[in-house]
């Protein structure tokens, strides 16, 4: 099975530890490129509004916005770059606090703005006290889209978890591997033992509170695990191909995405074909990016994958962290399903 096949579709158990306190909310997350393209888009969009008033022709509005895009330019970089700079310093503040210090930067990003003008010429006497205000005002509606951003990750992140544990314990999965492990206990009780410890890290993965990303690695780790009770079931019927390079191992992602892919793998490739399924995950460091790649031969009456929840639930939770940084493509194409997911290192 080769990723060329379906590139055409889309180019001693530890008790858990306790709880970490609540750290602040880091509203400051200036550092994604999706932030800033979207604060420069928003700024520039009103600019240009602001040039149509008192415009005598279209001409006379686009000078008026370019002579505004001078002065508004530099500062709303100089508000992103701050912000990207003292982030950790301003996220150790309580939120109240934060959003003081992002409208008090906004109007100092404003006066800087206006005197890129009067330096340049473009202003006679510098309007500071207007500067000051719209400075304020913009950074403000800019620092509640990132708290909103901050607190929407919290609700998807909690459904995403219990959606995770809830399908990791359901209970054919439960019972299936419990009785493998019984069958195995008079024959190979090593083979049993390692069984009840892959169940019992899956369960300790699920249970425990991992925050919001977790490396690459520890994702490849646990899938292999959940692999290795699988092999036990069904036999020769699931063949597992690995191809992983060290090199992306670093890559944070957030916990238990890898896992329900490939449980799809499984339920839609190896579960209904009587000769059983191939599996193939791979990693990929390519520069200052990650290539993540879940394939599975699919049986020919499997015409579908299902309802698409796992897959909605992962695109879901790496827009979240990684914005348009992150991108996730599915396919199928002549009997092999494909997921692939890039995100940065």
């Amino acid at each position: 099975m080769q990723d060329s096949q379906i590139l055409s579709v889309f180019q001693n158990p530890t008790l858990p530890p306790s709880l970490p306190r609540p750290q602040p909310a880091l509203l400051f997350d200036a550092c994604h490129v999706g932030v800033v393209l979207r604060a420069l888009l928003f700024v520039e969009s009103v600019m240009a509004v602001a040039a149509l008033f008192g415009a005598a022709s279209v001409w006379n509005a686009l000078m008026r916005a370019a002579l505004l895009t001078g002065g508004a330019l530099p500062a709303t970089l100089l508000w992103l770059l701050v912000a990207c700079s003292f982030k950790k310093l301003l996220a150790r503040l309580p939120e109240l606090w934060q959003q003081a210090a992002g409208v008090g930067l906004g109007a100092l990003a404003g006066l800087y703005g206006c005197g890129v003008l009067v330096w340049a010429g473009v202003l006679t006497t510098g309007a500071w006290w207007a500067s000051a205000c719209a400075g304020a005002l913009l950074s403000g509606v800019l620092v509640m889209t990132l708290v909103w951003r901050v607190k929407s990750r919290t609700p998807a992140h909690t459904a995403a978890r219990l959606a995770e544990l809830q399908a990791r314990i359901r209970p054919h999965f439960l019972f299936n591997t419990l009785n493998s492990a019984i069958a195995l206990v008079r024959q190979e009780p090593r083979k049993a033992e390692r069984l009840l410890e892959d169940l019992s890290d899956l369960f300790r993965h699920a249970l425990i509170e991992q925050g919001e990303a977790v490396s690459l690695a520890e994702e490849i780790e646990l899938a292999q695990r959940y692999l290795a009770i699988e092999a036990v079931r069904f036999g020769a019927r699931l063949r597992i191909d690995w191809a992983l390079d060290a090199q992306a191992n670093a890559a944070r992602l957030p916990p238990l995405l890898l896992q329900p892919l490939v449980e799809n793998a499984v339920k839609h490739g190896v579960e209904p074909s009587a000769s059983g399924a191939d599996i193939r995950v791979s990693t990929q460091r390519k520069g200052s990016r990650v290539v993540i790649k879940v394939t599975n031969t699919v049986p020919v009456p499997e015409a579908s994958q299902g309802s698409g929840l796992a897959l909605a639930n992962v695109r879901e939770r790496l827009s979240l962290l990684h914005d348009v940084q992150a991108r996730f493509q599915s396919g199928l194409k002549d009997g092999v399903f494909q997921v692939r997911i890039e995100l940065p290192l």
